[in-house]
């Protein structure tokens, strides 16, 4: 058994489902990370929690596991290729410990996938880069001739 204090449920809005965000990038910054043994016991991934910053889904979390310590080479490989782009994001190149990370904007990329065992659809975040890289908007001239007289 657990006490739960002076808990009153009619004091508190109930937790509702969350649907997954839609695709996209969205500006968030890390607020939780953790060393945790893999199904196997044979390695160890860290799990990061992330937390939208501003849009309609924020406060929303997501969370990313980097592969780390596992016998597999190559997802050590992609772990570490990740961390690297999230450090590179944030600014700090050689941390000693994971809280170096934690409350540093970066611009996430986040992917809808299905999961294999139950078909839901998930969230994956799927790339890093700085809060001020846009990519994919083309940058406009500053130029007071209307477009359609622009050559």
């Amino acid at each position: 058994m657990a006490n739960l204090g002076n808990f009153d449920a009619n004091n508190v809005e109930p937790a509702t489902d969350f649907e997954p965000i839609p695709a996209g990038k969205y500006l968030a910054v890390i607020v939780g990370s953790e060393m945790k043994p893999t199904k196997t016991r044979a390695g160890h991934y860290l799990e990061l929690q992330f937390q939208l910053l501003d849009g309609p889904y924020k406060n929303r979390l997501l969370w990313s596991r980097l592969n780390l310590d596992n016998p597999n080479r190559q997802a050590v490989q992609i772990a570490q290729g990740e961390l690297s782009a999230i450090c590179r994001a944030v600014g700090v190149l050689q941390p000693k410990d994971s809280i170096e990370l934690h409350n540093l904007p970066l611009q996430i990329t986040v992917k809808c996938k299905k999961r294999d065992d139950t078909g839901d659809i998930t969230n994956e975040v799927r790339a890093y880069t700085r809060k001020d890289v846009v990519v994919g908007v083309p940058q406009q001239e500053a130029s007071n001739t209307p477009p359609w007289a622009r050559r």
